[in-house]
């Protein structure tokens, strides 16, 4: 009888790992870039595991500085994807004041903001801002943000 040694299979996540490193790999330079597609794609599991919470604070930690211009334009459009799945049935707010950087927001009782989640800005969940100082609020239902 001869025992023959297999070789452990990586994992469809280890693989998609490797994928997005290999895409987003040009020099030794590159670790914000991957971090980033690591990011989203944990945040997309998480999405998929029904998990919106989760998945939206993933995005709180996100370093964009680095990040290309398509970079921060693919991390928005899946951060707002993210936003008005979970906040679907409330009135939220959606502030965006450059690209690759938002924040969603729900009206309070006494007329400021409550940020809720954001994406490349300093502020933390549950932060009260008044409405006065944010030009470009929109509403974040369909064809409200953009």
């Amino acid at each position: 009888m001869t025992a023959t040694a297999t070789a452990t299979r990586p994992t469809l996540e280890e693989l998609v790992d490797r994928i997005i490193d290999a895409v987003f790999e040009d020099d030794a330079t590159t670790p914000p870039r991957a971090s980033l597609a690591r990011g989203i794609h944990e945040a997309r599991c998480l999405r998929q595991s029904g998990d919106l919470d989760a998945a939206l604070s993933v995005f709180a930690g996100l370093e964009l500085f680095s990040a290309t211009e398509g970079e921060r334009r693919w991390a928005y459009a899946v951060f707002l994807d993210l936003a008005r799945r979970r906040f679907r049935d409330e009135q939220m707010f959606s502030y965006s004041p450059t690209t690759g950087h938002s924040a969603v927001l729900t009206p309070q009782a006494d007329g400021t903001l409550e940020v809720r989640a954001v994406l490349g800005m300093r502020w933390h969940r549950g932060k009260r801002v008044s409405r006065r100082s944010l030009r470009g609020l929109k509403p974040l239902g369909k064809g409200g943000a953009s």
